[in-house]
């Protein structure tokens, strides 16, 4: 692997414009970025007149976009709709891949096939990569029955969000080690966020307490990256978040610490700990 790249995460940036978040991204040393691209017809032109922009003067410049759709009661034939119509917005924006939030966790086995038959099928029509988040109320909601739809589906790409997977579980995945080897190779982008049994989100993950959680993550990253060795590349997200993810002391409502920091401080770190090259 010649080299992993960097996205800076749209999420807790929404009170900036299209234009301050990619010129972020970029002043912060971030490859690209990671964005749910919002319900807002005035954001969507100005993001898609930057992007184009700053991928003419910097090629290798990465743009994710997201498919996640707001909770609501649907029925499954309505919630395929929802999907196709959201993955049809990204189109514009010629995403390197898609990050799905695909189906629900309460849907059926069958429910949810039918959700991930259509959009690997749109994958295929547009020619688009569509990774399928690990995600608390997807149908990855748990790693146990997630190996059911990898069984079902061998060539299905994931992104690897395993805090979700710890809160699911409330434990640190000790006892599921035969799952996760059946899972790591099918990770094709990480969301570097460290999470424990209880929350899917430390204060911090470099305050001392959280320092075997830490190296627990670590290794599970270096893992997933040793894993891919033959590709070019690799993508990681640091993806520390705003609230509710991140606590706040009462009353007051401050957060306890600095999420653009976190993130930034988390690509530091990783870059200087883990190993692309054999």
């Amino acid at each position: 692997m010649k080299n992993i790249n960097y996205l800076y995460p749209y999420w807790g940036s929404e009170h900036l414009s299209a234009t301050e978040f990619i010129k972020s991204a970029k002043d912060l040393g971030f490859q690209g970025i990671e964005i749910n691209i919002p319900n807002n017809e005035a954001f969507e032109k100005q993001f898609l007149k930057n992007i184009t922009a700053i991928r003419n003067s910097d090629s290798d410049f990465i743009c994710v976009v997201q498919q996640v759709l707001a909770i609501k009661l649907e029925s499954v034939d309505e919630y395929i709709t929802s999907v196709i119509n959201r993955l049809e917005r990204s189109l514009p924006f010629k995403p390197d891949f898609i990050n799905s939030h695909t189906g629900k966790d309460y849907y059926s086995f069958e429910d949810n096939c039918r959700i991930i038959d259509a959009i690997e099928n749109f994958s295929v029509t547009h020619n688009i990569p569509i990774y399928h988040e690990i995600h608390r109320g997807r149908f990855t909601f748990h790693s146990a029955t997630t190996l059911s739809y990898l069984d079902k589906y061998p060539e299905l790409k994931l992104v690897g969000d395993l805090s979700h997977w710890c809160v699911v579980s409330e434990s640190m995945l000790q006892d599921q080690e035969q799952i996760l080897e059946k899972i790591i190779p099918h990770i094709k982008h990480i969301h570097a966020r460290v999470g424990f049994e209880q929350a899917p989100q430390v204060n911090n993950p470099f305050a001392p307490e959280w320092k075997s959680y830490l190296h627990q993550y670590l290794v599970w990253w270096q893992r997933i990256i040793n894993e891919h060795k033959t590709l070019d590349t690799f993508t990681i997200t640091p993806e520390f978040g705003p609230y509710p993810y991140m606590l706040q002391a009462p009353i007051s409502k401050e957060p306890l610490a600095n999420q653009y920091e976190l993130n930034f401080d988390m690509k530091t770190f990783l870059k200087s700990q883990l190993i692309s090259s054999s």
